[in-house]
């Protein structure tokens, strides 16, 4: 970012830029805790694992000087390894960068439980080893895989970097190495400090063209990351568009990763005792999935794993825990419309988070859907999904925000799937006793008994203009 300005109205006045150390803010004691606190500066879903390690030794036992910065894990299962510079990144960051990942490459789970206990520990939280470990077996979706921990990401993050580096830093993910180069930069703001973090290399069109094809030299570990951020996906990007609302009943339908024999086995395994078969979904990234036979909390491949080892008394391997669980098709959840359950009902979670990929998150600032809301001119009709496709949203999502807004400008003139008013739609006023249906009608759209005519909808195209306008 090299420019900050603060605006009103036509006006705009430039923000003096300034630096950590000229605000007398160290590395280790500001930034270090800032990445801490925020990880996700780091890359999508990254856990802190631990920070300012140094617990290296040769192989005759004398400890090592070096200390790694800050130790993440993706929901993935890669490491990410952090190096931290406050100004001018020095001319070889590049390569403590490197040495640490070698480093880190060896690193087991228990290692990491180990690391991951004692930082916690450290800040003053009271908590086991086996608690750790199991924090960090829960933070992957899908299977530990010992192999991904050998390709870590490096990531460093500092105010700026000299050719040097970024020259070498391009010439090294064209060898495979995966490195992200962050620069963080501080800005005066009426008397505030305000800090930003951008990602100046890989661009995406750098590492769609560059980086994918060199990381290909390591076939089958590359093959594995990409599957498993397909599968961290299907949990967080459910979490983060909100799509299931808390509550939502899924049905087990054991899929992937298990024999057809053994899917059957399970089958009548399930209908053995009430709960087995079912699961309530919570908008939890780490254990979205309460089961019904033991009221615990679990991720959808680490539970679909303990019913698999309950059946069969094996380990299980390779499971896809979240095409194991469907949406209940009979049950729908409150404050939800039948019309718009029905196109998620009997989906799996990863199906679900294909609907829904990249389409906003748990939280969003809802000031787009009211911009649109509010361009919705008297005689016109839209839909929940027109309304969704508009702001890159789904229509579950953007229904329920409706439905409990209070606040949404001319939420009557939003409609089903089938031209029909939600079931859910009541006025903000309880005292008013019209209908949707009435004032549509007073606006001049036509209605065949409570469905509305198709000539006066308003589609997701004209409803996006009201965005670029």
């Amino acid at each position: 970012m090299d420019h900050l300005f603060t605006v009103s109205g036509q006006k705009a006045i430039p923000v003096a830029r300034t630096g950590l150390a000229a605000e007398g803010l160290l590395e280790r004691r500001h930034l270090q805790e800032w990445v801490i606190a925020h990880p996700q500066v780091l890359g999508e879903s990254v856990l802190v694992v631990t920070a300012e390690f140094d617990r290296w030794a040769d192989a005759d036992g004398v400890p090592a000087k070096d200390r790694l910065d800050v130790l993440g894990l993706d929901a993935t299962g890669r490491l990410v390894v952090v190096e931290l510079k406050r100004g001018m990144a020095d001319r070889d960051v590049h390569l403590q960068a490197i040495t640490y990942a070698a480093l880190v490459s060896r690193f087991d789970l228990r290692t990491l439980a180990q690391a991951h206990h004692r930082f916690r520990v450290a800040r003053g939280e009271t908590v086991t080893e086996d608690e750790c470990r199991q924090r960090l077996l829960d933070h992957v979706d899908g299977e530990w895989d010992p192999e991904l921990l050998q390709r870590p990401r490096l990531v460093v993050i500092a105010a700026e970097f000299p050719k040097q580096v970024t020259h070498t830093v391009v010439w090294l993910s064209e060898m495979n190495l995966d490195i992200d180069l962050v620069q963080v930069s501080l800005w005066k703001v009426e008397g505030h400090l305000v800090a930003g973090f951008t990602k100046v290399y890989p661009t995406p069109e750098v590492e769609e063209i560059t980086l994918g094809p060199a990381r290909m030299e390591s076939e089958a570990a590359a093959k594995k990351i990409k599957e498993r951020s397909r599968v961290q996906n299907a949990v967080h990007v459910l979490v983060g568009t909100g799509l299931l609302p808390d509550g939502t009943r899924l049905r087990l339908v054991p899929q992937h990763g298990a024999p057809e024999a053994i899917r059957e086995r399970i089958t009548v395994w399930a209908a053995e005792t009430d709960g087995r078969s079912r699961a309530v979904w919570n908008n939890n990234t780490a254990k979205p999935l309460t089961w019904g036979a033991d009221g615990k909390r679990y991720s959808a491949t680490g539970l679909a794993e303990h019913i698999f080892t309950a059946v069969t008394g094996r380990t299980a391997s390779g499971i896809q825990g979240t095409t194991w669980w469907v949406v209940d098709a009979d049950h729908v959840p409150d404050g939800v419309d039948p019309d718009e359950w029905a196109a998620v009902a009997e989906a799996d979670l990863v199906q679900l988070a294909k609907q829904a990929g990249g389409t906003g998150s748990t939280g969003r600032d809802w000031t787009d859907l009211h911009t649109v809301l509010a361009a919705i001119p008297s005689g016109r009709w839209t839909t929940y999904g027109d309304v969704a496709a508009a702001i890159n949203s789904h229509a579950l999502p953007v229904g329920t925000h409706i439905g409990n807004c209070g606040q949404c400008p001319n939420a009557w003139r939003v409609l089903t799937v089938k031209r029909r008013v939600s079931a859910r739609f009541r006025w903000t006023d309880p005292e008013r006793t019209d209908t949707a249906v009435d004032v549509l009608r007073s606006e001049g759209i036509l209605f065949d008994g409570s469905t509305a005519d198709r000539g006066f909808r308003m589609t997701a195209q004209e409803l996006s203009q009201s965005l670029n306008g």
